[in-house]
């Protein structure tokens, strides 16, 4: 099999709470990454299944900025039991609890949150991916990747084309995920062509859809929008959805409130933003997720793509 994942070992004392697929108990394990400062390491990863015997399509879930220790937003579960039971592997790598940020990076501004940048947590995509295309009930040739937040960011950066043959993870890319889905991301950051003063384009190596919350305070939507208006007509394609009174985290099960401890570039002061679920936002969230994913997932893919 092409693209065969990085070598998977047994870890200890990964998450607690592992997430529960239709077909039984995640496995609590770990895959092999690159750290920020080119080193190899390992990470823990949770893996939810569906019944049967597959091969299944697969998405691999980049958490938030809360990370899945005790402070966890809860969405990256919400959305595993979502998919799992429309019938897919969900893959969710730790990028926080063995690099020292158990409990996320939402109000760290110490110099070690950089190595945990989404920019950084690229290579832990890629090595997910990998990781799903080694399992026996994956068809490596359709898997998805999707993130809220910083996870929604690190979907940006994943999935932004690479510009050169010679770039870091230019093979991967191009012989990669099928399909990405990016929630409240932060636009306003250089994505290759794309620049957060709003002007370039942004190119992505596979379909992209982007949902996001007008209300947003901590990563604002006009960002988004300027950056799907620059790759209209593209393709691979760029779509947005914009809710109309979402916060920040519409996905979540918690009401919308505002913390001040928040690191927040988006306003004077660099902190404060405010959270919250939005029930008609996240209704209609997972009806566009099990949409776009059902058009670029479910369907065989071209024989030649990187899976078995």
């Amino acid at each position: 099999m092409a693209g065969r994942g990085p070598r998977v070992a047994l870890a200890v004392g990964l998450l607690a709470g592992g997430l529960g697929g239709c077909g039984g108990p995640a496995s609590d394990l770990a895959l092999r990454t690159t750290a920020a400062n080119g080193a190899l390491e390992r990470i823990p990863v949770t893996v939810s299944k569906p019944e049967g015997p597959g091969p299944f399509p697969a998405v691999v879930i980049m958490h938030d900025c809360s990370g899945l220790g005790p402070r966890s937003s809860g969405a990256p579960a919400r959305w595993a039991q979502e998919l799992v039971t429309r019938g897919y592997v969900v893959v969710i790598p730790d990028s926080f609890t063995t690099r020292g940020r158990v409990d996320g990076v939402c109000t760290d501004t110490s110099p070690g949150r950089v190595s945990v940048a989404p920019g950084h947590r690229v290579r832990d995509a890629y090595a997910a991916l990998a990781y799903a295309r080694s399992l026996p009930d994956v068809d490596g040739r359709r898997v998805g990747l999707m993130g809220g937040s910083h996870g929604g960011t690190t979907t940006l950066h994943a999935m932004m084309a690479p510009e050169s043959t010679w770039e870091p993870l230019a093979r991967e890319k191009r012989e990669g995920f099928a399909a990405a889905v990016a929630l409240y991301p932060g636009c306003g950051v250089n994505l290759g062509g794309w620049r957060a003063n709003g002007t370039g384009v942004y190119r992505p190596v596979a379909p992209l859809l982007i949902l996001i919350g007008d209300a947003d305070d901590w990563t604002p939507a006009e960002p988004c929008r300027k950056l799907a208006e620059s790759a209209r007509g593209a393709t691979p394609p760029v779509d947005i959805t914009i809710y109309p009174g979402a916060h920040h985290a519409f996905d979540s099960d918690r009401p919308a409130r505002y913390v001040a401890a928040r690191v927040n570039m988006s306003v004077p002061g660099g902190r404060g933003a405010t959270t919250g679920g939005h029930p008609q936002a996240w209704a209609d969230s997972i009806r566009r997720v099990a949409d776009f994913f059902g058009r670029h997932l479910m369907p065989v893919l071209d024989p030649g793509r990187t899976g078995r």
